[in-house]
């Protein structure tokens, strides 16, 4: 395995403003709803999705009744979650669900965790054990008719995922590995090989990568669980540009939205948290979003 070069001085670093006091348990997966305007988002553990409007500072809670990993909206107006209870499909208005797939039936232990669509608009989700077992997860993928099919196996905690701007890459993160993997991909966004390491977290830092996005420069935007902050990434020489720092440590996912797609928003959790570190950290579980200097992208519907 080729060493990556990670570069920690001479960092930009920007302050995340709290938006939402959420106090969500693992709030998670957050998506800019272009159509609506809306930021979708999850709280797993408290099985609830919710729908932030950053322009009137509302936030709707739909329950769920089992645990939702990612959710996207769809070309159908409604929205596609990956769950306990594998895919499903719901209508945020009246709140039905609508079961599509379960492709790990057999394993009760595990569920679905973060998701993303492709610039194909097919959704890739990936799975976790509850007991966080190593290499017993997988990392799937849904087309419009519905199918699902393992893209990756021997996955630990499924996490964070993007696409290079000329479709000609992605990038995975399953987190206890501390790495960023980038895949080659064929025209039609199958994986050529397994990839290689393009970005490694180091272990002094003590946390874990978890959620990702890209900006409209092609570098990686990663979440730090333990971490407290966000970490821009060049993803072509593995250096380390700029931090977005956040009061408090369980940062979980980030996503490019608003006007002109110039605002990260960022989810965070109160899951292992001690009495204490709340008492210290009053804002964990909330919404933040951070001005970074740099945009996104229009995210992708799921096309079906």
């Amino acid at each position: 395995m080729r060493s990556v070069p990670v570069v920690l001085t001479t960092l930009r670093r920007h302050q995340a403003t709290c938006v939402l006091e959420a106090a969500a348990v693992l709030g998670e997966g957050p998506h800019w709803w272009v159509e609506e305007q809306l930021l979708l988002w999850v709280d797993i553990n408290d099985a609830q999705i919710g729908l932030f409007d950053p322009a009137t500072g509302l936030n709707r809670m739909l329950p769920l009744p089992v645990h939702g990993g990612c959710v996207v909206p769809t070309l159908r107006d409604d929205l596609l979650l990956a769950t306990a209870a594998g895919f499903q499909r719901l209508d945020p208005r009246s709140g039905a669900l609508t079961p599509v797939h379960d492709p790990e039936r057999h394993l009760p232990g595990n569920r679905f965790n973060d998701g993303k669509c492709d610039p194909w608009g097919r959704l890739w989700a990936g799975t976790m054990a509850y007991d966080l077992a190593d290499g017993c997860a997988s990392l799937w993928r849904i087309d419009a008719s519905l199918e699902s099919e393992r893209m990756l196996s021997g996955v630990s905690i499924s996490n964070g995922l993007a696409w290079s701007h000329d479709r000609q890459s992605m990038y995975f993160i399953d987190s206890p590995t501390l790495e960023v993997r980038r895949f080659p991909l064929s025209a039609e966004g199958n994986l050529l090989n397994q990839g290689e390491v393009c970005i490694r977290i180091p272990a002094s830092w003590n946390c874990l990568p978890d959620g990702m996005a890209i900006d409209r420069e092609g570098m990686l935007w990663i979440a730090l669980f333990d971490g407290g902050a966000v970490s821009r990434w060049n993803p072509n020489t593995g250096d380390h540009l700029a931090t977005v720092e956040l009061p408090c440590s369980k940062v979980t996912s980030c996503c490019f939205g608003g006007k002109d797609y110039g605002q990260l928003f960022i989810t965070t959790a109160t899951e292992g948290l001690t009495s204490e570190e709340r008492k210290e950290q009053p804002q964990a579980g909330g919404l933040f979003m951070a001005d970074v200097g740099v945009r996104g992208l229009p995210p992708q519907l799921f096309l079906g």
